[in-house]
């Protein structure tokens, strides 16, 4: 009886092991080139917030700097309503370089978020699965360094999203904001 239940929790451990590993991380994946400045140009999640949220979202500006610690700041400025509103999150390193762990204190959701695709100067491709008490959900984001992308990026962005399970109506390209510089972001 004991060996069999160790063996169903060595299996179900495997299987969440396995589900980690299930999203790819960038080869030699170089940390301090993905500092600085980025705009969301695509988000893909199959979370209900996003389902209810998808028509208001638009492009958003990323600064992610290393912290002391060699951690990852993300600050995210985006437009909501009339104003700029700006989260702070702190992505904490793991034992695999390119793959992050954060805790929203907001939520209690954990993330785990892995960089998937990057040449640094141009384009990130991240996933994220999130999982919190009422269930968990995949995202991916498609980060450029300036406000458009090739048609090359933005597929490879689609069809890596509909890999993780995503749907066509759980993907976005996100809408830019105004003019550029008009609302700081």
């Amino acid at each position: 009886m004991q060996a069999t239940l160790l063996t169903i929790l060595g299996l179900a451990l495997l299987g969440t092991l396995h589900g980690q590993d299930s999203i790819p991380v960038q080869t030699d994946f170089q940390q301090d080139k993905l500092t600085g400045r980025w705009y969301s140009i695509g988000m893909a999640s199959n979370s209900n917030w996003f389902k209810e949220k998808r028509h208001l979202m638009k492009m958003c500006t990323t600064i992610i700097s290393t912290t002391a610690e060699g951690n990852l700041e993300v600050t995210s400025t985006y437009p909501k309503g009339d104003q700029c509103v700006t989260r702070n999150s702190l992505y904490t390193t793991t034992e695999q370089p390119g793959r992050f762990s954060y805790t929203s204190p907001r939520w209690g959701s954990k993330h785990n978020i892995h960089v998937v695709d990057t040449n640094y100067k141009e384009y990130a491709l991240v996933a994220t699965q999130i999982s919190k008490s009422t269930g968990s959900s995949t995202m991916v984001l498609l980060y450029s360094r300036t406000k458009e992308l090739s048609p090359e990026r933005l597929e490879m962005f689609t069809q890596f999203s509909r890999e993780q399970g995503l749907t066509d109506d759980e993907i976005l390209i996100l809408p830019q904001t105004g003019e550029a510089g008009s609302t700081g972001m």
